[in-house]
Parts: structure tokens; sequence; C-alpha cells
């Protein structure tokens, strides 16, 4: 790190994330991984002198205007459109609003009151961009997820991302000064699907809380969700959507207990988390699938889980799954892992980063039933692999840190805003 980078580090930074708020509970509506990923790189952020200000869009009345986060992080609730009733897909009408509600904001302040712009999300871009052209500040973004990417591995019964999105991902990354991918496999499909330079494309794996989700107790977790000490448990964690893939989880569990009945009495497969997005169409369709398949009494729906609660549902499984058929990185994989279970994960997206095969966890390539029954078996049946691979994950976890994604993502900052600087007209001075 050179001194011009360090200097070069922004004072103040506005971060929009228009369609969740990171004061949201993940697991549920359009709250996930990419509200962990904003509210702790915000929290570290102002720990190394940059402070943040997010800007989301309010969905309630009783929201106040600014709210804090931490200490130096404030939240900023802009009031786009009617508090409830709008999904995702409806959000492109609202972004003449949120903007406008943005760019009052700063126009409170003198000129140069943020000197950097991080937009996550494809919307949030769209915003960004403008700012960036109105504020005279760099644009760092992060997508997170990608249409072109989710389009060509959508699960069954899925609507495909539209057009209009993939538009305007294509307009954000040929806008943005810097794009933050979080995976080298991430930072391909940027230049192969998108054509985004190579030199603006910085790959910053995000981290896991290693204060927050560490090994304990497992019996004592067990008990606090009331059950046996002898149990065999499973779980998912994230929300119920067909992108999440919770009825890979549920069909293999079904065809575990086929091929070994004896498991039936003591197999207990948690489901945690909340409808969202396309899952919304028919919120008990994996309740109504546990049935079908006969599984209802192993199977346990709890509603989405933070702090201790989600601690303790990591620590009382003997593995968790991540069938996703899409997943940018995976932090449900991460926190597992940094509590000592290991976990079984579809091979796609950034899985096979987060989790090292064979060693701290198993990948399934594919999403046959037949394939994650293996994976799964193969760790019930096995409590000497099992006893391996727990071994391993927390110091897989351990390469993984938010300080060290914070600390990537100032140096990102401070090359987006030389480049955008070396990019400014030299303005000629008269005697």
């Amino acid at each position: 790190m050179t001194r011009r980078t360090l200097r070069m580090r922004p004072r103040r930074a506005a971060v929009f994330s228009l369609h969740t708020s990171p004061l949201e509970q993940p697991g549920t509506g359009d709250a996930g991984g990419m509200n962990v990923y904003i509210a702790q790189t915000a929290r570290r952020l102002a720990e190394f002198g940059t402070e943040v200000e997010i800007f989301t869009r309010a969905t309630s009345s009783d929201i106040p205007p600014v709210a804090e986060l931490a200490p130096g992080v404030i939240v900023r609730n802009v009031v786009a459109g009617p508090f409830e009733g709008l999904d995702k897909n409806d959000l492109p009408s609202q972004l003449c609003a949120f903007s406008a509600g943005a760019l009052r904001v700063e126009a409170r302040h003198e000129p140069g009151h943020y000197d950097i712009v991080h937009s996550h999300y494809w919307l949030s871009g769209q915003v960004g961009w403008l700012a960036r052209e109105r504020w005279g500040v760099p644009l760092v973004h992060t997508a997170h997820t990608l249409a072109k990417v989710k389009n060509a591995a959508l699960a069954e019964g899925d609507a495909p991302e539209p057009r209009v999105r993939v538009i305007g991902e294509e307009q954000v990354v040929a806008q943005a000064d810097r794009l933050v991918a979080n995976t080298e496999f991430e930072a391909r499909e940027l230049v192969e699907r998108y054509g985004a330079d190579p030199e603006a494309v910085a790959t910053i794996p995000p981290g896991v809380d290693l204060d927050r989700f560490t090994p304990g107790d497992r019996a004592r977790a067990r008990a606090s969700l009331g059950l046996r000490t002898d149990s065999v448990v499973l779980a998912f964690v994230g929300r119920i959507q067909p992108l999440k893939a919770p009825d890979v989880l549920l069909r293999a569990t079904a065809e575990l207990l086929a091929r070994h009945p004896e498991l039936r009495e003591r197999l207990v497969v948690l489901v945690v988390g909340g409808p969202s997005g396309s899952g919304l169409e028919r919120p008990r369709a994996l309740q109504e699938l546990a049935a079908g398949l006969g599984i209802t009494d192993v199977v346990r729906f709890l509603p989405p889980q933070g702090g201790d609660a989600l601690t303790a549902v990591y620590r009382a499984a003997d593995a968790v799954a991540v069938p996703s058929y899409n997943e940018s990185f995976g932090l449900v994989a991460l926190e597992a892992q940094a509590c000592g279970t290991p976990v079984v994960a579809a091979a796609v997206g950034g899985l096979p980063v987060a989790v090292d095969d064979g060693v701290s966890g198993l990948l399934v390539h594919g999403h046959e039933t037949g394939q994650w029954a293996d994976a799964l078996a193969s760790i019930v049946r096995d409590p000497a692999l099992r006893d391996r691979l727990a071994g391993a994950t927390t110091a897989h976890a351990d390469r993984f840190s938010w300080e060290r994604t914070t600390e990537a993502l100032l140096d990102t900052y401070a090359q987006a805003k030389m480049a955008f600087h070396s990019q400014l007209p030299i303005r000629e001075v008269t005697a």
C-alpha cells in the first residue's frame, strides 16, 4: 500500500442500498447476505476512519428518516413510492423519486461532502451512476448477483430476470469506476458476459463475523432448540425461494430416509427463513412439499433467526446444506463453518471458494436428488468423516474476515478516486 493510496482513502462514503435496508433481519423478503455485507463493512469503514451514510428506501411510516447503525454509520430512509405493496420488480419505477431524495440530502451540504459512492445491486447502481455525474465523485459498484448468470442457471419453475435488469446492469458496469466481485468466478462473468474492463474489476471476498460465529457446546445448542442430544440434525438457513433450492434438501431427505429408515426416529431437518422473491407466490409450497414427501415428522420450519439464536442453529447441526442454483458467494456457508459445522453445498458461483471441498465440507456437482442424498448420508452415517470435516471448518473460515474485506474496499476506493480524477479535464489557469 503506497502513501498516495492511504492519502486517497475517502473521508465520507455514500452507500446506496435501494431495495433492502441493512437494518432488516436477513432471511426473509429481500433481506439476505447483501444486508449483512453492507452492515458489516459499514461498521468497519467507520472504525477505519471513513464515515458512512447508507441510503435505502423507506418501507414504513414508522421508520425515522435517519437511524444510527453504529458509531460513524447512519441509515437514511428515503421516501420513494408507497411504503408497502412494492416488490423488487416494481422498484425501477421509483428510481427517479429515490434519486431525487438522495440528491436533496447532498444539496444541504457543502460541495464535496461525499468523496465516494458505493452502490449495491443494479437498482442502486442506477442511482449511483447519477450521483457520480452530479456530485463529481467516483462510483464503486458491487452487483451481488447478476441477471445473466442467474438466467443461465434457473431453478425449475423460477422466472428469468427481466430484460430491464440486464440493460441496467450493462449500463452500470460501463459507468462504474471500479467493480467489486466476490470471487474470481464473478470477476470473469463481469468481463465475459458484461464486457467489463478487467483493470476496473477488484476481487474482494466477503467476510464472516469471527467474534459472533464461533464453535460452542452442541448439546446446549440443541437443548435451546428443543432437540435431543442424540439427534441427527441437518439445517438450511436462508430465504425460501426457488433460487436457494431448499426443496433439494427436502427431496434428498426423503431419499435418505427411504434408504436408511432407521434414521427416522433421530433425524431433524431445520428450515430457517421466510418466503422471498418468487417464493412469495406460494409461501407454503415448501410445507406442502414436505407433506407430499411424507417427511413432515422430521422437518421443522423456523422463522429467520439472528444473533445467538442463529449461532445456536449452526452449532446444533451435523451439517448445513446450501443447495442454491446460484450464489455469488454464500455467507451462510462461512458462518456455519466458523461455528465448527461442515457444509454440503452446490458447486456453483462462489461456493467453491466459501467451502473447501473434502476438507471443510462437501461440494455437490448438480441438484439431482440421489447426489444430495449420497452427500448427506456420507456425513450423517460416518461420524469419523463428519468429525474430520468439522475439525477443519474454523481454520477455513478464519481466512475470511470483515476487517480484511474492508481494508481491500478502502484500497479499491482509493484506486477509484485516482482513476476518476485522472479522467477529469485539466483546467486552464489564466493570469
